[in-house]
C-alpha cells in the first residue's frame, strides 16, 4: 500500500474515532459510537499491516493472534462487575507498550538523526518512557485495588508530597543527564534510573488514593494511557497514534475534571495524587435500623405514585438489573412514575451503572443524572437504594470529619420513604459508615439484591 493511501486510511480512521467519542457521550448513540470505533480501529490495523513499515509479517501475525485471543477471552469471560479492573489492566498494557517502544527506539542503531532532530527524538523517547512507566505501575495498583487483591484504603507515608516532588526533580535532572550522555552514545543509565523512579511514582500515587475516589483514578489513568499512546506515536512517527492518543488523553482529562467536580475534589490535587486522603475519621453510626420484607416493600411500591431507584455496585455484583427492569415495567404499566438516579461515580468506574441499565434494556429517558433530580426528592414517595452506600451518605454533607465530606450525594432521605437493599450493615467501598440506615424514614431490606427483588416482583404480581 502506498504512503499516500496509508495516510488517507489514517485520516478516515481518525474521523471515525472522533465520531466514536461523540457517540459515546450519549446513551442513545453509545452503540453506534462503539461501531464507529471498531471500524476505525479495523481500518487502522489493516492500513498499518499493509504499509511499507512492516518488515516481518510472521511477527505481526503472531502478535495479532496473541492480542486478539486475549481480547476475545476478556470479552467473553469478564463479568460486568469486573469491568473496572479490566479497564485498569488494559491501561497498564498501553503504558508498558510505550515503555517497550521507547527502549526499542533508544537501542535502534539504524536511525541516522542529527542536530535538533536527534535531540527532539531523544526527548520523545524520555517522555514516552516516563509517562508509560507511570501509567503501567499506577494501572496495576488500580487493578489490584479494584479487584480487592490489596486494600482500598489510602496508604499515606510521612512527607509524601515532598517525596513526590523529589521524584519529579530527580526525573528532570535525569532527563538533562540523558540528553547530555546521548551526545556521546550513552544515556542508558539515566534512562534506567528514571524508569525505576516513574514506576515507583505510579505505585505511590495510586496507593495514596482512597476507595471512594477509584472511579476518578480509572478516568485519570485513561487519560495517562492516551498521552502514553501519543508519545509512542511521536517515537514511531505515526500520525494516527499521535491523534488518537491526544483524543483519549484529552477526553480522559475532561472526564476526570467533570468527575472531580461531582465529588468536590480538586483537579490539581488529583494530578498530584493527593486526593481521597481526608485526614478525619467518620463518625460512628448509632441507632436502630428498621427492617422490611419483600411483601411490605411491594405494598409500599403499589401505594406510591413517584418511585426513584438508585443503583450501586451491589446491584452489579448481584446481577439484579434485569429483575429491576421487570419491576420497573410492571410498575409503569400500573401508572406509576419510575425513574433511576445515577451518581457520577456510582459503581467503580465512570458510567458503570449506565452500562448495567442499558444491558437490561432500561429506557434511557427514565435514567437521570444526580444534578437532574437532586432538587426533586421532596416529590418522591419511595426511593429504592440497591447496593449503594457512599453515594447516598448524609455524612458527606453534614460531617466535616468524614472521608467523603463535601462530596455531592443523592439526597434520597428527603423523600417520604427510603428502602435500602444490602446484604449486611457493612460499610461501602470507601469504608464509611452511613447514617441513612438508621433514619426514621429508612427501611432495610436485607439479602442478595437479585433474590430480594425477585421476591418483590413475585409479591407485586401476586
Amino acid at each position: 500500500m502506498s504512503h499516500s493511501l496509508v495516510t488517507m486510511s489514517y485520516i478516515v480512521a481518525t474521523i471515525l474515532f472522533i465520531f466514536s467519542l461523540s457517540g459515546l457521550s450519549n446513551q442513545e448513540t453509545a452503540r453506534k459510537g462503539n461501531y464507529y470505533g471498531m471500524l476505525g480501529m479495523a481500518i487502522a490495523i489493516i492500513a498499518t499491516a499493509l504499509s511499507a513499515s512492516v518488515t516481518s509479517y510472521t511477527i505481526l501475525i503472531v502478535a495479532l493472534l496473541i492480542g486478539g485471543a486475549i481480547g476475545a477471552r476478556a470479552a467473553l469471560k469478564v463479568e460486568m462487575t469486573q469491568m473496572p479492573e479490566l479497564v485498569a489492566i488494559m491501561h497498564s498494557l498501553v503504558g508498558m507498550a510505550a515503555v517497550l517502544v521507547g527502549y526499542a527506539n533508544f537501542m535502534d542503531s539504524s536511525l541516522s538523526l542529527s542536530g535538533v532532530e536527534k535531540t527532539i527524538h531523544e526527548v520523545e523517547i524520555y517522555i514516552g518512557i516516563l509517562i508509560g512507566a507511570v501509567t503501567f505501575s499506577g494501572s496495576v495498583i488500580a487493578f489490584c485495588k479494584l479487584s480487592e487483591r490489596i486494600s482500598g484504603k489510602p496508604m499515606l507515608i510521612p512527607g509524601r508530597h515532598w517525596f513526590n516532588l523529589g521524584l519529579l526533580i530527580a526525573s528532570i535532572v535525569l532527563g538533562w543527564m540523558f540528553l547530555q550522555e546521548t551526545e556521546t552514545g550513552g544515556g542508558s543509565i539515566p534512562l534506567w534510573i528514571m524508569t525505576g523512579i516513574a514506576l515507583v511514582f505510579g505505585i505511590h500515587m495510586v496507593m495514596a488514593i482512597g476507595g471512594a475516589d477509584m472511579p476518578v483514578v480509572v478516568s485519570m489513568l485513561n487519560s495517562y494511557s492516551g498521552w502514553a499512546a501519543a508519545a509512542t506515536g511521536f517515537m514511531l512517527s505515526n500520525d494516527l497514534l499521535i491523534v488518537t492518543g491526544a483524543l483519549v488523553g484529552s477526553s480522559g482529562a475532561i472526564l476526570s475534571y467533570i468527575m472531580c467536580r461531582a465529588m468536590n475534589r480538586n483537579f490539581i490535587s488529583v494530578i498530584a495524587g493527593g486526593f481521597g486522603t481526608s485526614g478525619g475519621e467518620a463518625a460512628v453510626v448509632e441507632g436502630e435500623v428498621t427492617p422490611i420484607n419483600a411483601d411490605e416493600t411491594a405494598q409500599l411500591l403499589l401505594d406510591a405514585k413517584n418511585i426513584m431507584i438508585i443503583p450501586g455496585y451491589g446491584m452489579a455484583v448481584a446481577q439484579a438489573q434485569h429483575t429491576v427492569n421487570e419491576i420497573t415495567k410492571l410498575l409503569r404499566d400500573k401508572g406509576k412514575k419510575v425513574g433511576f438516579g445515577i451518581h457520577p461515580v456510582a459503581g467503580r468506574m465512570p458510567g458503570h451503572m449506565n452500562v448495567l441499565l442499558a444491558e437490561a434494556k432500561v429506557p434511557y429517558d427514565i435514567v437521570y443524572e444526580m444534578d437532574e433530580i437532586n432538587e426533586d426528592w421532596g416529590h418522591v414517595d419511595v426511593s429504592i437504594v440497591i447496593g449503594a452506600n457512599d453515594i447516598v451518605n448524609p455524612s458527606a454533607l453534614d460531617d466535616p470529619n468524614s472521608p467523603i465530606a463535601g462530596m455531592p450525594v443523592l439526597e434520597c432521605w428527603k423523600g417520604e420513604t427510603t428502602i435500602v437493599l444490602k446484604r449486611s450493615m457493612a460499610s461501602g467501598y470507601a469504608g464509611v459508615g452511613n447514617p441513612l440506615f438508621v433514619l426514621e424514614n429508612t427501611r432495610m431490606l436485607f439479602g442478595d439484591a437479585n433474590a430480594t427483588m425477585q421476591a418483590v416482583l413475585k409479591a407485586l404480581k401476586g
